[in-house]
């Protein structure tokens, strides 16, 4: 019985360790990304908000409120700013031409193109000392976590 005791108390231990440099290593990125965002015209819900038109294709912006996490109302006003700078344009979706669909410009995956390129420059930076057989097994660890966490989030 103290054995099992034993070995929540570590599991417990190892789950806040690990929750605490989750959301620190969450709040570098985060931070890094605005900084290399201060060499663009664009800002930060802007950018998440081309990452993923980049990564979805063409969206509603209903579709793309729910990936934001926004009202709808915001994200208009987000794509409205977005289209008056050319990085996205509205378009009719051709089999319903009641639905508009939000397309991403050349100069909008010029952007995403160049921030991501950056992005994973400082983080080649950043795991250079590591082994090749570590940065692997973060790899496979970290994709392992996300598709367990996006399994969860999609059952709610």
């Amino acid at each position: 019985m103290a054995g099992e005791q034993q070995d929540v108390k570590v599991n417990r231990d190892e789950i806040g360790m690990l929750e605490k440099d989750l959301r620190h290593i969450a709040a570098i990125v985060k931070q890094k990304g605005r900084e290399i965002l201060n060499n663009y015209t664009i800002t930060p819900p802007q950018f998440i908000a081309l990452q993923w038109l980049d990564e979805l294709g063409d969206m509603t912006i209903g579709d793309l409120s729910n990936k934001m996490y926004l009202a709808f109302s915001t994200t208009t006003d987000l794509i409205d700013r977005m289209e008056k700078n050319m990085l996205v344009q509205r378009l009719r979706d051709m089999q319903d031409r009641r639905v508009v669909r939000i397309h991403l410009l050349p100069e909008g995956e010029k952007i995403i193109k160049e921030v991501i390129d950056k992005r994973q420059l400082y983080l080649q930076d950043i795991v250079s000392d590591f082994e090749d057989e570590e940065v692997s097994q973060l790899s496979v660890l970290l994709q392992k976590l996300y598709i367990k966490m996006n399994e969860d989030m999609n059952e709610d």
